[in-house]
């Protein structure tokens, strides 16, 4: 990597852990006696960091160069292989943050038949389309029980982080999606009214969620996927 791929990997890294809550500019200002503003200059790429900057953040963030190398992986539409198709089960928080799965943050595989991702349409931005596709996670009870009896606790479910738009897949079926709220990651359906990501669940009984959405920004800071596959029992 040249400085800036360096730059711009650390710069990644800072936000999602500002995104996950363990992080503020605030903190980071502290641990390394930078000036809060020249912080968020960074962070929002208005301008680099000295050499002594990115060694006092690298030290308050226990991090090195090697941390923020890209994780070696097939591209993300490679045909699968003969053998099936394995999906890392990962943790909500990976499957929010982290556009490269690495092997550390694999929990275990999820295998499918051989060629059972292949058809799949996709609908991403280009710079989600530099994420690895799929990703697995289990249902916690703070979803299924919204989410009942579509899902359920414990289950697993398959998300394609390459569909971030909310156009049916299918037409009169509506979508079920793995929605950002918060550092929450959430299952429910998804559509926008004014300027609101609107949360529906499947089960009446539990209210909606409203995300306020950025005039200018995209669905991909919210929109983790689309649910393709639910397996409610192993």
């Amino acid at each position: 990597m040249n400085m800036t791929q360096v730059h711009e990997r650390l710069r990644l890294e800072l936000l999602r852990r500002i995104q996950r809550g363990t992080l503020s500019v605030s903190l980071l200002a502290r641990l390394t006696g930078l000036a809060p503003a020249h912080l968020s200059n960074f962070l929002h790429s208005r301008r680099q960091l000295s050499l002594e900057a990115m060694d006092r953040i690298f030290a308050a963030q226990h991090l090195t160069v090697a941390d923020l190398l890209p994780a070696e992986r097939k591209a993300a539409d490679d045909p699968p292989s003969e053998a099936g198709s394995p999906v890392p089960l990962v943790s909500h928080s990976t499957a929010l943050f982290e556009p490269l799965i690495r092997p550390s943050a694999v929990q275990s595989l999820f295998q499918l038949p051989a060629g059972a991702l292949r058809s799949l349409r996709s609908r991403a931005t280009p710079q989600r389309r530099a994420w690895q596709r799929f990703v697995a996670v289990r249902v916690q009870t703070l979803d299924a029980l919204p989410m009942e009896p579509l899902l359920m606790d414990d289950g697993i479910v398959l998300i394609d982080r390459h569909y971030i738009s909310l156009m049916p897949y299918r037409p009169n079926r509506p979508n079920l999606y793995a929605v950002r709220n918060g550092s929450h990651l959430a299952l429910r359906y998804a559509e926008l009214i004014t300027g609101r990501l609107v949360l529906r669940p499947h089960n009446l009984a539990f209210p909606v969620d409203l995300i306020d959405v950025d005039p200018g920004g995209s669905l991909a800071e919210v929109i983790v996927g689309r649910v393709v596959l639910i397996v409610n029992e192993p």
